[in-house]
């Protein structure tokens, strides 16, 4: 039977650092959209759900971009699923990725496993990490939980062992979930149930994936003979399986440049991937009827994607690519969850040996029978009707504590959750204005050490802030939830009224920037941005880590990455300020770079701390103030001294482009992370 044990994990990680303290108002930037031309082709459920609520925005969740990339050896704490057969080893705090699948009686790893822990700008809202299984909800990307903490605790199994919960409260959507792992008796295969819950009066569109990272010296088998292809130009085809464009696709190194493949999976058909070695070895993933998609995502052999490659990890520690499951055909889709309903499925895990050569109904009838041998589909559809009995049991010990925003809205609403309790005991510095809005209706004011905090943004919270006295912190947040709702007229006026009697003026002054921008008031939008950085410099307190400092001074003593090693999100104090600074001030040179105002942008530069602009972000950013300036030498000697943008964005092609205003020749290979080819 499956055992539970709690483990140390120590890897060579890159801290978190703070959280980014300003809203999230500006459109999503999100690859997972489609040209409208491609729109009209595709089969009528498939159009409906690629058009269905899409996100506008990360909000109410924060963007997660205080990390860096000097790594020390970090603990971690893991929990450690286990029998005679398997052993599992996954990461409470870190989404709950499954970051080891370990097949005892072959000695064989069956996952990616990534030796260090680097975040990087993937999830939809900054930071996620390669390797392993991660849990994929909220909307098209990776989930904005991937590097936040979770729920976890054990539960009785079906069997009579024990089984691990993780659970949480995705905000995007509002939803609470649950992954339950256990490994029945002598089994190969690790069981995954799944829930996803919609406790509203109204329909939520949902998204859910599975992603499994595997070596990419595999071939990678779906029992489809069409694929839906997804690269970063934005255009989706339906192109045939195996062979496109001259070429095995199937073979991940086949391809020269980054791309999704949604494979076709007919109905009836038993849904399932593997991706198995020269000799047969390897990873298969298997489920229930309801997760029916089926994808293979390469990084190609093309310079960016090796790029890629060793910017999530170290070189020379081998290539990945990633097979995944999920709700839809495809990643850029919504299935609607009607309301008080609920979503399950089961998923199972583990080994498969096969032949991956020859033709591909033979390869792939090979493999099906194969897998029907090992863990046949009917058991598959056993385990979970075993199972759901089991989904609503109450956790038993308690291993790990994610957030405090499920209880909250628990609170709120009054709901009852079964098998997920989201206890008050969980709330926390973040939840504890929002709750006294609950309880008396008023938000308190601000600490004066700090920025302002999270911001909630969901009818039930816009409702109660709209009844509350109109204090500047209440239309600061309630001017949020307007903007988030497309109400930006509204939001605007909201952010105007809470200025006039505003001791800290610049987070509604930056609000007010943005929307200016959005409108096309660039100047406008200049102005309200050097106003808001000159009160905020005017409010960190003296000494603060990271506070800027007075117009004209030099110091580079700084250290390149101390903005990195700070606490947690939600510590306050100088890692908020260090936080505000770095943010407000580079989005404030941004605007002022944007309409030619160059001294003022630099004037802002200056009063950046030294360990703020020695960050690589900002030296980017230095040296575009620097060809602005119209000094070209001296912008292209930052390129030669060498900087990292720790959160450079999946697709952004922001160096490149400075680069060609800058030199004549090509761009140098650790600055080039192109994800399609020239000219697309």
């Amino acid at each position: 039977m499956t055992t539970i044990r709690r483990e140390v994990l120590t890897l060579p990680a890159a801290p978190l650092g703070p959280d980014n303290p300003l809203p999230p108002l500006r459109p999503l930037d999100e690859a997972h959209r489609i040209d409208e031309r491609d729109r009209a082709g595709l089969p009528r459920d498939m159009a409906r759900q690629v058009g269905y609520e899409p996100l506008r925005s990360l909000l109410p969740a924060p963007v997660r971009d205080g990390y860096g990339r000097v790594r020390e050896p970090r603990e971690f704490d893991a929990l450690v699923i286990e029998n005679d057969r398997l052993r599992a080893t996954v990461l409470p705090a870190l989404g709950g990725r499954v970051t080891s699948l370990f097949h005892k009686p072959t000695d064989r790893e069956l996952l990616y496993v990534n030796p260090v822990l680097q975040p990087a700008n993937f999830a939809l809202n900054g930071a996620w990490f390669s390797g392993g299984i991660e849990w994929n909800i909220g909307a098209t990307g990776h989930t904005t939980l991937s590097c936040s903490p979770v729920h976890a605790a054990r539960v009785p199994a079906p069997d009579g062992g024990e089984m691990l919960r993780l659970w949480e409260w995705e905000r995007l959507r509002d939803l609470p979930f649950q992954v339950d792992l256990w490994l029945p008796r002598d089994s190969d295969f690790l069981h995954v149930g799944v829930r996803v819950r919609n406790p509203h009066e109204r329909p939520v569109p949902t998204y859910w994936w599975s992603n499994i990272a595997v070596p990419e010296d595999r071939r990678v088998l779906a029992p489809a003979d069409e694929a839906w292809l997804f690269g970063y130009e934005r255009r989706l085809r339906r192109v045939p399986v195996p062979t496109h464009d001259g070429a095995d696709r199937t073979y991940p190194r086949n391809s020269a440049y980054a791309a999704d493949w949604f494979y076709e999976v007919p109905d009836g058909r038993r849904r399932w991937i593997a991706a198995l070695d020269e000799h047969g070895h390897g990873l298969v993933q298997t489920s229930t009827d309801v997760l029916r998609g089926r994808k293979l995502f390469v990084w190609g052999t093309g310079p960016g994607g090796r790029r890629w490659q060793e910017w999530l990890t170290e070189p020379g520690t081998g290539g990945y690519c990633e097979i995944q499951a999920g709700l839809a055909r495809t990643q850029l889709e919504h299935v609607k969850l009607e309301a008080e309903s609920e979503v399950s499925w089961l998923e199972a895990y583990g080994p498969l040996d096969a032949d991956p050569e020859g033709e591909w109904h033979t390869v792939l009838r090979g493999a099906e029978d194969r897998l029907e041998a090992v863990l046949p589909r009917t058991g598959v559809d056993a385990a979970y009707e075993d199972w759901r009995p089991h989904a609503d049991a109450e956790p038993g010990e308690r291993l790990a504590t994610g957030s405090g925003w499920g209880a909250l809205e628990v609170l709120r609403a009054g709901w009852k959750l079964p098998g997920t309790p989201f206890e008050e005991a969980t709330l926390g510095d973040e939840q504890r204005p929002w709750l006294h809005l609950l309880h008396a209706g008023s938000l308190p004011e601000p600490d004066p050490g700090a920025p302002p905090g999270a911001t909630l943004v969901a009818r039930p919270w816009r409702d109660m802030l709209e009844t509350t006295a109109a204090t500047p912190v209440a239309e600061y947040h309630l001017g949020v939830a307007q903007w988030h709702e497309g109400d930006r007229a509204q939001a605007v006026r909201s952010w105007e009224r809470g200025l006039k009697n505003a001791a800290a003026r610049w987070p509604l002054l930056r609000c007010l920037a943005v929307a200016d921008q959005e409108d096309g008031h660039h100047e406008r939008a200049a102005d309200r941005y050097a106003e808001a950085f000159d009160d905020l410099c005017a409010r960190v307190p003296d000494g603060a880590e990271g506070s800027p400092r007075a117009s004209g001074t030099s110091d580079a003593s700084g250290g390149g990455e101390a903005g990195a090693r700070e606490a947690l999100p939600g510590s306050g104090g100088e890692t908020s300020w260090t936080a505000a600074a770095a943010a407000l001030g580079g989005e404030a040179i941004g605007a002022l770079l944007a309409v030619g105002r160059t001294a003022d942008a630099r004037a802002v530069w200056e009063r950046l701390a030294p360990s703020v602009r020695a960050r690589g972000r900002f030296r980017l950013t230095e040296a575009a103030l620097l060809a602005a300036e119209g000094r070209r030498a001296e912008a292209r000697a930052v390129f030669d001294e060498g900087f990292e943008v720790a959160d450079l964005r999946e697709g952004d092609e922001i160096i490149g482009r400075l680069w060609a205003r800058l030199a004549d020749e090509p761009l140098p290979a650790r600055h080039d992370f192109r994800m399609r080819p020239d000219g697309d």
